[in-house]
């Protein structure tokens, strides 16, 4: 008799690993590519520089404030909306020239020269020592992250497990950083911030597409390893896909309507929930099988002292 879940799936997840495995290793190969070769286009959150917020008292365009700062000495501005037309957000690099009063004093005259009124709202500044401590703290909040898992997967499964969860967790890092640096897209704080709730995301699928397969392992004497999975991944497709849908809705809702500010988080949370959902099936599952995980991996232990046959 052929087990299906309640809602009729019967997808061949793991036949179809080798092109998985063949896909996930280009991305991986094109991502590493370009974080080693053309780097990161850091945030002031790292590289140090100065956050300035001004308000008008009519909408303006970007283009002539960015105008007036790259022709009078800031070259390296980025100016954006910041919530309203109205709210101007302007990000400077490190200037060391120019003491922080005279800063703030130099960029209010410059956007006032056309006689609009600008009111400076907050003005802030990150040194370059401050961001190399940051760019240290996070890669270490990654590491201390990965390490922790792997110790909680191999304890609340078996390690081949936890080495597939954690390789899940690697792919989907590289892959959403990767496309940062591919693509050109500011990396700050808040895009850090995304890559962790996006490998806690992805870990939480993980986590019970293993607990499925433990309780079908148990389950099912006949089946072998491949088919338990491929059983496994099918019951909880239904699952995955509602919480990747309702998930999803709200990070699109986020990135197109979110503004600047937030657009690199949500594109870090939009791509690393995609390819976190796929990871669970085609990256955990599969290195755990090929590391040779089965059933007598997870068969509980018998307490000493008690007959079999009872």
């Amino acid at each position: 008799m052929r087990y299906l879940s309640r809602f009729d799936y019967n997808f061949d997840f793991l036949g179809k690993r080798l092109y998985a495995i063949i896909a996930s290793g280009i991305l991986i190969a094109i991502a590493l590519f370009s974080i080693l070769y053309q780097g990161l286009v850091l945030g002031v959150d790292f590289t140090g520089g100065v956050l300035v917020e001004v308000g008008y008292s009519n909408s303006v365009t970007l283009d002539g404030i960015r105008d007036k700062l790259h022709n009078n000495g800031f070259e390296d501005a980025v100016v954006q909306h910041f919530g309203t037309t109205s709210d101007v957000l302007i990000r400077l690099g490190v200037h060391e020239e120019i003491n922080d009063q005279t800063l703030s004093t130099k960029i209010l005259a410059l956007l006032q020269q056309d006689g609009q009124q600008v009111d400076m709202r907050r003005i802030e500044f990150v040194g370059p020592q401050v961001g190399n401590e940051l760019i240290e703290d996070g890669g270490l909040a990654v590491l201390y992250t990965l390490l922790g898992i792997l110790m909680y997967v191999a304890f609340r499964f078996e390690y081949r497990f936890s080495i597939g969860a954690v390789a899940a967790l690697i792919h989907d890092t590289i892959i959403t950083v990767g496309y940062f640096s591919l693509f050109r897209v500011e990396f700050d704080l808040t895009v850090l911030a995304a890559i962790l709730a996006v490998i806690g995301y992805s870990l939480n699928d993980t986590v019970v597409v293993f607990d499925r397969v433990r309780e079908n392992f148990l389950k099912f004497r006949k089946k072998n390893t491949i088919e338990i999975m491929n059983l496994s991944n099918n019951e909880v497709l239904s699952r995955t896909i509602m919480t990747s849908l309702t998930t999803l809705l709200v990070v699109v809702v986020l990135f197109l309507m979110g503004g600047e500010l937030i657009h690199g988080f949500a594109t870090a949370l939009l791509i690393g929930i995609v390819v976190g959902t796929y990871s669970s099936i085609y990256i955990a599952s599969v290195v755990a099988l090929a590391l040779g995980v089965n059933r007598t991996d997870l068969a509980p232990i018998p307490k000493e002292g008690i007959n079999k046959s009872e």
